[in-house]
């Protein structure tokens, strides 16, 4: 249990701000799951470009439990500070910044992780925003921006001075990307370098590995990012391992059956038909990755251009599944 401002976080389990991934029915169902907090995906600083569907739809957090935390990114501190004070408007109650994304098309913009390279901004942009709203202000970050340049330290005792209430440290640099191994001691030397509640993100995708992490970090919770991508109940068994120390046994085809039926359900309602569909289709490539004899249908699935084909094909498989034997 640790705190983010007045908001008391009652799991040591985060969702990770995942672009394209991290909508609102997929935040709404890793709450359900077991997450403490969820951040809401990536929203860039500039409003202009606020009146399209996409950012209507990101901007939407109708229904969701509190706290609400909002990710914002950009590089330049007036329209930072502005996107955070018109998301506060909009029902945010804790507004995360993005000084984590490794993606090109985010670092080219001189925003995401490319701001690692630049202290001074850092601090204006941590400066602007926390000033401008009378909510919580978290942090993600990742180690450096490159190996060579592990500054990650730096910006951490930065932040907390600028009046950072939460910091996320993936545990890479910008330059690494997904790739190797993630730094735990870079993350530990962190989490010593401050003392505001800081998460450790990256490679984390089991109870055991999250116990370890934190175990061997001295963080107050782990960030859970593509781990849980067509696996929302890792969140689950994740939080129930750190409170108790025994695994859940994993879920049955009927409730990941349930589950994926949910999801479907609420993709569609949320984009409409036509865009839920689309958007459908990565997550069930997700839960049905592992399974057995899913690569055909899955091919099949990715076809098909109606809501209700999908459904119907989703209960026909897990049918066909429970008829086998493979189903519980």
């Amino acid at each position: 249990m640790f705190t983010i401002g007045p908001y008391t976080i009652d799991s040591q389990v985060i969702l990770a701000p995942m672009a394209g991934v991290t909508d609102r029915p997929f935040r709404q169902l890793c709450r359900r799951m077991g997450a403490g907090l969820v951040v809401s995906e990536m929203v860039i600083s500039d409003t202009r470009l606020w009146n399209t569907r996409k950012s209507a739809q990101r901007l939407n957090h109708e229904g969701e439990p509190e706290p609400r935390s909002v990710q914002i990114a950009g590089g330049d501190p007036v329209m930072m500070a502005d996107a955070a004070l018109w998301n506060v408007r909009r029902g945010a109650q804790i507004i995360d910044i993005n000084m984590g994304c490794p993606a090109k098309k985010v670092c080219n913009r001189a925003a995401g992780s490319a701001l690692l390279k630049d202290e001074p901004l850092v601090r204006q942009i941590i400066e602007a925003v926390v000033a401008s709203v009378d909510v919580p202000v978290t942090l993600k970050i990742r180690t450096g921006w490159d190996t060579a340049n592990r500054n990650g330290e730096t910006i951490a005792r930065i932040a907390e001075d600028c009046g950072i209430k939460a910091l996320a440290v993936h545990g890479r640099t910008r330059s690494c990307g997904y790739t190797g191994e993630a730094e735990y001691d870079t993350i530990a030397r962190i989490r010593e370098s401050v003392e505001i509640p800081v998460f450790a993100n990256g490679d984390i995708t089991s109870p055991e590995k999250a116990a370890e992490v934190l175990k061997h970090t001295g963080c107050a919770a782990v960030m859970i990012g593509r781990g849980a991508q067509g696996r929302p109940w890792l969140l689950r068994e994740i939080d129930h391992y750190l409170r108790t120390g025994t695994m859940l046994p994993p879920p049955p085809m009927s409730e990941v059956r349930s589950l994926l039926l949910e999801h479907l359900s609420e993709l569609h309602a949320f984009y409409g038909e036509h865009m839920g569909v689309r958007i459908a289709r990565k997550h069930v490539g997700w839960y049905l990755q592992d399974q057995p004899n899913s690569k055909d249908f899955r091919q099949t699935f990715f076809k098909l251009e109606t809501a209700a084909d999908q459904v119907n094909a989703i209960e026909v498989y897990f049918n066909q599944m429970r008829d086998a034997g493979v189903a519980a």
